[in-house]
């Protein structure tokens, strides 16, 4: 089978990188070579901003009815395409193929729901007398630069294309070199529905090369980043040269709190959903529970049963849990499950590999679930994005809401229970962007604002406020002659 090669998509056109390299793209249940990428670097960076930028003009001032149209037909192509576009994403990260379905629906949806809004991005009038007439309009930010992670490269890129082709600004899209086959596959259906030429321009690569050229590009005017602490910590030193504000999601550490009186038998399947999606590769995850010391041990005992029901594999064979997205991470889940040990945790069940040797090429680690957590515990504090589960019991209310807010992750978070009062009570003291009651999720929620508090970062997506990350406010005033 011959092996594919992509390039760059800039300008209207796919063509090489300028370095003539490529990266290679691995099957993390595998290990085996899928693809190549092309290598692009500072030049290529240059030139897709370049494009970015003379096509602004243009597609700012495109009719908002015109831009919904073709948002909406997009949204129709990715429906019809999406079995082959889940297919590239589970096979490219890793995830269930039943997860990865979902994924193409929601990429789909996001251009839906920002189809509908372009033609209603309104301003205001503003009543100062009867000598001026005052009012603000919403203008786009200009060049957007969107660096996408790997974990769910589909959807992100879908949430921060659609309300930024919508509102009226160019892209410049750098995913991530370990998994971009899907924003590939995007980015030329965009294309062939009649996107025009600049408006769209991704450039493949390594994150050091073209990543840290486009987060320290001097002509873009919004930068967008999904990842690490760290690594958002870097972006904002490189967008903050050229006073460039800053979209920021940087994961969390979220809690499920199961309160006494929440029927731990009908929620125990959906703590575990919580946790795991994409092998809990999610920044949503809900990877915390916190559980009243009345629950605890009944909560454990059907935790431990049905994570022994849970199907390990590779994506592509729909399994409950799939590959982690590289051997790298692999070694990292797993250390942190040899640290939880040290930390004198106790691995309930799960942990390194145990499954079929002729899997063992694949980057798999079981679902592990830690009980007898302590809050201070790295465990709990930090990370791990991987299929582990923290379990830490509690007394009451207040210690509940504390243990929730000891990380420095503020990103989602759930509670349990049939207390109307108590629920509502701790939904409003944690500190969390996103706080769903007797649920988790919502099914991806496009419609739903979405971002974080503290080290989680800052700004919205989804819904209507991604409008507001998206469009800068211009106030008018003329004034009337008498």
């Amino acid at each position: 089978m011959q092996l594919t090669q992509y390039g760059c998509f800039i300008d209207g056109v796919w063509a090489p990188a300028s370095s003539g390299g490529y990266v290679e793209v691995l099957d993390p249940a595998t290990g085996s070579l899928i693809a190549e990428i092309a290598r692009g670097r500072e030049a290529d960076v240059d030139a897709a901003v370049a494009s970015a930028r003379q096509a602004l003009p243009a597609w700012a001032d495109s009719l908002p009815a015109q831009r919904a149209r073709l948002l909406a037909a997009i949204a129709r192509r990715i429906l019809n395409e999406q079995e082959e576009l889940a297919r590239l994403e589970s096979l490219d990260t890793g995830k269930p193929l039943q997860q990865a379905q979902a994924d193409a629906v929601a990429a789909a949806r996001f251009f839906e729901y920002y189809a509908g809004i372009a033609d209603k991005v309104q301003g205001a009038s503003i009543p100062i007398g009867t000598e001026f007439f005052d009012f603000t309009v919403r203008e786009p930010m200009g060049v957007t630069a969107q660096i996408v992670p790997w974990n769910y490269p589909l959807q992100i890129a879908c949430r921060g294309i659609a309300p930024a082709l919508a509102t009226g600004n160019t892209v410049v899209v750098k995913p991530a070199e370990l998994a971009c086959l899907s924003v590939l596959a995007l980015t030329r259906i965009c294309h062939e529905e009649g996107l025009p030429a600049g408006v769209l321009n991704v450039v493949t690569g390594l994150g050091h090369e073209a990543g840290a050229a486009l987060a320290a590009h001097s002509d873009i005017n919004l930068l967008v980043f999904t990842g690490s602490v760290q690594t958002g910590r870097n972006v904002m030193r490189a967008a903050a040269e050229n006073i460039v504000p800053v979209l920021l999601e940087l994961g969390g550490k979220s809690p499920n709190i199961v309160l006494p009186d929440a029927d731990v038998d009908a929620i125990a399947p959906l703590l575990l959903k919580a946790a795991f999606p994409h092998a809990g590769q999610t920044c949503s995850a809900g990877t915390r529970v916190l559980v009243h010391r009345s629950q605890h041990k009944k909560l454990v005992e059907r935790l431990s049963a049905l994570l022994k029901t849970l199907k390990v594999g590779p994506g592509l064979q729909k399994p409950d849990i799939g590959a982690l997205v590289s051997r790298a991470q692999q070694q990292k889940v797993e250390g942190y499950i040899d640290l939880a040990r040290q930390e004198g945790a106790t691995v309930i069940q799960g942990g390194v590999w145990q499954g079929d040797t002729d899997m063992a090429a694949g980057s798999f680690v079981m679902p592990t679930i830690l009980d007898d957590v302590g809050a201070g515990m790295r465990v709990h504090q930090e990370e791990i994005f991987g299929p582990v589960l923290s379990i830490v019991a509690f007394d009451d209310e207040d210690e509940a809401v504390r243990i929730a807010n000891a990380t420095e992750y503020g990103l989602v978070a759930g509670v349990w229970g049939k207390d109307v009062g108590a629920t509502h009570r701790i939904a409003r003291r944690v500190q969390a962007g996103q706080v769903f009651i007797n649920c988790y999720g919502a099914g991806g929620g496009v419609e739903l604002p979405f971002g974080g508090y503290r080290k989680s970062g800052f700004g919205r997506e989804k819904g209507l406020d991604a409008l507001l990350s998206y469009t800068q406010v211009k106030n008018i005033c003329i004034r009337i002659e008498s």
